[in-house]
């Protein structure tokens, strides 16, 4: 699935031809809907689901203003309205038969937020206004308080570790919730901006940006944070000299090992254990991040030992082994490729 300007295209996981394309206006996200033929669509009215083998918008929408994050964990799809605050949850395997009833929950005051269910039904969500972020709470299965924390100044984001541990990213480290508590993690410096973060069930170390200018209209961080949710411990690792990354640019791979999109151009490969980056294999030109966020740089997408790059100059996308780091397909898209997803298996 990858967005353009006008719409959406379906692309076969294999081939990489263009199986579909679906006009739909405004400035849209994609996200896996958790099963293996829906894609969750951010649009202007909220959220919509695409059915990615029949190339179609769904009559399944979650209506909105601001739809914002879309998580997975353990079987369950999990959407965040940043406009109202609202959270839905529910199991993905359920989309196959229409609209999910699962559970609802709104938060105190509508913000930029995310939510996260955990097997045992613990919800974590994050705290917020419009004006400021402050921390999150878990609530039980039947919808009570059992922790909170305010000490995660601009949340934004959320990984999932090994044994569910969450990790949700702040201005100064990182805020975990693990055996039913809070616990933070500090970094050693004022600001430290972690804001995008990537996990995998078989590391208890996640990935996550690294920034350290709090006023940079645009900063090109020079390196990454890895966070053992084991130790609570914080680790800041340098890029080579020069090389940056953007939002886009973060993602794990089959055996949980860190995958960043540097503006070099090459995929680099990192040992989470000890932040070593092991391989660093060339997949497009070395590009520079645009000022607005909205706009096309290349993205990373990767689904079980593929990793899947656009490369928005040349307007191809890429298909990379993540065992032997070689391109395995190129395409020449019709449109400059933004953003990128698809479904949990190839189709």
């Amino acid at each position: 699935m990858i967005t353009y300007d006008g719409g959406i295209h379906v692309l076969d996981g294999e081939t990489l031809k263009v199986a579909h394309t679906v006009a739909l206006d405004g400035f849209n996200r994609v996200n896996p809907a958790g099963d293996d033929t829906g894609v969750i669509v951010s649009t202007e009215a909220g959220f919509q689901v695409l059915d990615a083998a029949a190339g179609r918008m769904t009559d399944i929408t979650w209506p909105g203003a601001k739809p914002g994050h879309v998580v997975l964990h353990g079987g369950r799809t999990i959407l965040f309205t940043d406009g109202t605050g609202e959270v839905h949850s529910f199991a993905s395997k359920d989309l196959a038969d229409g609209k999910p009833s699962g559970r609802q929950y709104k938060t105190a005051q509508a913000h930029h937020g995310v939510a996260v269910e955990l097997g045992d039904g613990t919800l974590v969500v994050t705290l917020g206004t419009e004006e400021s972020r402050s921390g999150a709470i878990a609530l039980d299965k039947d919808g009570k308080e059992i922790a909170r924390s305010e000490e995660c100044p601009g949340v934004h984001g959320e990984a999932v570790a090994q044994g569910e541990v969450v990790g949700l990213g702040c201005e100064d480290g990182m805020l975990l919730f693990k055996n039913g508590a809070f616990v933070k993690v500090k970094s050693d410096r004022a600001y430290s901006r972690i804001g995008n973060q990537a996990g995998s069930e078989a590391s208890p170390i996640l990935l996550g940006d690294y920034k350290i200018e709090p006023d940079a209209e645009l900063e090109n961080p020079g390196q990454f944070a890895l966070i053992d949710t084991a130790t609570n411990s914080l680790k800041v690792v340098p890029m080579p000299e020069g090389v940056s990354y953007s939002f886009r640019s973060l993602g794990r791979g089959p055996k949980g090992e860190g995958l960043i999109l540097g503006t070099d151009g090459k995929l680099h490969v990192i040992d989470p254990a000890t932040g070593a980056i092991t391989n660093a294999w060339p997949v497009v030109g070395a590009w520079k991040e645009p000022m607005k966020w909205q706009e096309p740089r290349p993205a990373l997408f990767v689904r079980d030992d593929t990793a899947y790059v656009t490369e928005p100059a040349t307007r191809k996308v890429h298909r990379l082994n993540l065992t032997t780091g070689k391109i395995v397909g190129s395409v020449e898209l019709p449109a400059v490729p933004n953003e990128i997803s698809g479904t949990l298996s190839a189709h």
